[in-house]
């Protein structure tokens, strides 16, 4: 009886894990096609090394080897391997709340650093000195459904066809109406909390 349940619990702990490494290497692979397709460093300069696409390969590539970790320990019943997993799995948590609780206590300062550097790629796509920056806005804009850092006024007279919806109409044109901050936002926020959902999700499995 014993025997049995220990070998559901191997065979539960190696499908989770299996499970984990592959929502890993999917987030590792979006967060590539993000790098390559997505030129997030055209709406923060400063802050292009804490871009989406970044943050989505570090997640992932922490979730494909923490979750390997703990399949390789469950399959060979090794402790040496279960107990790195559990350590690791445990200093995730650590950082995910500490992570939260500075997000939290600092949201006001991170917002408006966000905000300003957005408002500096954005003017400097708009002296028109960068065909490339120009261009990055485009796609990012047109990829996000957004248009400048608050709305279509960041833009001034100079508002480029990929805030239109759809063709530009010069007596009625209709906008994108959310701007790209709060679409970098809610990325951001849906990342972090997938990332913080998954590391949950394997402790609980694993008690």
């Amino acid at each position: 009886m014993a025997q049995g349940c220990l070998k559901c619990l191997k065979y539960t702990m190696c499908i989770a894990n299996f499970l984990c490494f592959m929502c890993g290497v999917a987030v590792l692979g979006f967060g590539v096609f993000m790098m390559v397709n997505v030129r997030v460093e055209a709406l923060t300069p400063t802050l292009a090394s804490f871009s989406v696409a970044n943050m989505l390969l570090i997640s992932g590539i922490i979730i494909t080897c923490v979750s390997f970790l703990g399949f390789l320990g469950a399959l060979k019943e090794n402790r040496c391997l279960l107990l790195t997993f559990f350590l690791l799995l445990f200093f995730l948590m650590l950082v995910e709340l500490t992570a939260a609780c500075l997000l939290l206590m600092f949201e006001g300062e991170i917002a408006t650093l966000v905000k300003d550097d957005l408002n500096k790629g954005l003017t400097k796509a708009k002296s028109g000195n960068s065909t490339k920056e120009m261009n990055d806005w485009n796609l990012i804009q047109t990829k996000f459904d957004c248009c400048g850092v608050d709305n279509v006024t960041d833009w001034g007279d100079k508002v480029p066809e990929s805030c239109c919806k759809e063709i530009c109409n010069a007596s009625d044109p209709k906008y994108r109406e959310k701007g790209c901050l709060v679409k970098l936002k809610t990325m951001f926020e849906e990342n972090f909390l997938t990332t913080g959902i998954s590391v949950i999700v394997l402790c609980i499995i694993e008690r």
